[in-house]
């Protein structure tokens, strides 16, 4: 998927839309997807002056987006349908390097399970194939007017 499909599926746009690119999508199983870090990203401008690091909380925001990519094309809706995929919950999220500008952030998410409107996904984040993040993210499918 690239960027116009993917502002097709995802509410999300500039400057917080943190997915460049979908570059494998199984159905009800796994993504793998891309971030490309530059030196643009206004989050730098305050996280660090001098020092520029991706704010591990973005880093978890462009994994839970990859996830909510994987879910509307699983459930076959859009947030256009009226649709959002919301935090419900983060467990066992681990940092284990700084991300910086010219990295590639690239990003994982399984499916691990999906209870009513509850959905489970297992990611993690990897810059030249080394480990930066990984979570257990909770999400809650549900209507964006019941928000």
């Amino acid at each position: 998927m690239n960027i116009t499909e993917i502002m097709d599926v995802l509410p999300h746009r500039y400057p917080f839309l943190l997915v460049d690119r979908v570059v494998e999508l199984v159905k009800g199983e796994k993504i793998v997807a891309y971030k490309n870090i530059t030196g643009n990203e206004e989050v730098f401008n305050g996280h660090f002056p001098g020092a520029p690091i991706f704010p591990g909380v973005m880093i978890v925001e462009a994994l839970a987006q990859a996830s909510g990519i994987l879910g509307f094309v699983t459930t076959d809706t859009t947030a256009d349908d009226g649709k959002l995929y919301l935090f419900a919950g983060l467990d066992k999220v681990r940092f284990k390097a700084p991300v910086v500008p010219g990295d590639q952030l690239m990003l994982e998410s399984e499916v691990v399970a999906v209870k009513r409107h509850i959905w489970r996904f297992q990611t993690r984040a990897t810059v030249n194939g080394k480990l930066v993040c990984e979570a257990t993210l909770l999400c809650a499918y549900q209507d964006r007017d019941k928000v």
